[in-house]
């Protein structure tokens, strides 16, 4: 059996997929999913999102929002989603060196939490790039 997968983002961007498994980037921790989970309701963190279709695994990057599963039906409802296909993992590298500089220097207390976010995204990005490397 496998799970139907759907994920929102206010932009218009929609990934639809039937998988195995899949993993989330949970509030609390990392969050598997199989066929027949018990209905959840959780929100999910800016991280890698791991989807296993047949064999293979997919990274999907997830900025935040909210999943719920119920009947083998997963919707996520998320701030953005990126596909690795879109980035290059040098330059995702050299964002997330530039991030933690940006981080570094920080002064106020509101861009220190913005720039954090932005290293979480940084990081999302060279996880994704790296898992579909050593797939």
């Amino acid at each position: 059996m496998s799970i139907d997968i759907r994920v929102i983002a206010p932009d218009g961007t929609t990934w639809d997929a039937n998988a195995e498994e899949i993993i989330l980037p949970s509030s609390t921790g990392q969050l598997g999913i199989l066929s027949g989970h018990a209905p959840l309701l959780t929100a999910i963190d800016i991280g890698v999102m791991r989807v296993r279709i047949g064999k293979n695994w997919t990274p999907v990057i997830l900025m935040g929002g909210f999943a719920e599963i119920e009947d083998n039906k997963l919707t996520i409802v998320v701030n953005g989603i990126e596909e690795t296909s879109q980035l290059n993992l040098e330059q995702a590298k050299a964002n997330l060196e530039k991030s933690l500089e940006q981080l570094d220097q920080a002064q106020s207390n509101k861009q220190k939490i913005e720039l954090t976010q932005n290293v979480r995204k940084a990081r999302a990005r060279v996880q994704a790039l790296t898992a579909t490397l050593n797939t």
